[in-house]
């Protein structure tokens, strides 16, 4: 009997749910299956430059069940480049990570997930005095932007 699946966080959630070739219908076209966790694995290789270590640490699993999601993911998306298949993106035993918010007026607490913007003003007494919880704020992004060769004001 095989082990059962770890759950694995996402920081990600596209807006879309398919990504096809341009001018065919979607009805016409085989379609290829890409999970969530398959997507954040991508994102945090291809499009982040982390290293499998690093970004399997992110995602709560292990440097090789990493590399075997990114692997699938880099098959699936050759194949529906190739042979002119749509993507359906959904799927996968995920867990949505949150990002939290603090009203420093009326000390209020709440989540949003990332993908979503970053509320305006908080939902409770409409204050715009808010901002991240400090164990919540991780590393700067122009650091790690430097930290992969670029300079801190590009991107």
């Amino acid at each position: 009997m095989p082990r059962p699946f770890k759950c694995r966080k996402v920081f990600f959630q596209p807006n879309f749910k398919y990504f096809k070739p341009a001018g065919i219908p979607l009805s016409m076209l085989d379609e290829v299956n890409l999970t969530l966790d398959e997507i954040e694995a991508v994102r945090l290789a291809d499009l982040e430059g982390l290293y499998q270590e690093e970004s399997a640490e992110k995602m709560g699993i292990s440097r090789q069940t990493f590399g075997n999601i990114l692997d699938s993911a880099h098959k699936k998306i050759a194949d529906a480049l190739i042979n002119g298949k749509a993507i359906k993106i959904e799927g996968g035993v995920i867990e949505i990570m949150e990002r939290n918010f603090i009203c420093y007026d009326c000390k209020h607490e709440w989540g949003v997930p990332y993908g979503v913007p970053r509320p305006s003003e908080c939902p409770k007494c409409g204050s715009v005095n808010i901002h991240r919880k400090e164990e919540d704020r991780g590393p700067k992004r122009m650091r790690r932007r430097c930290r992969r060769g670029g300079p801190p004001w590009e991107g």
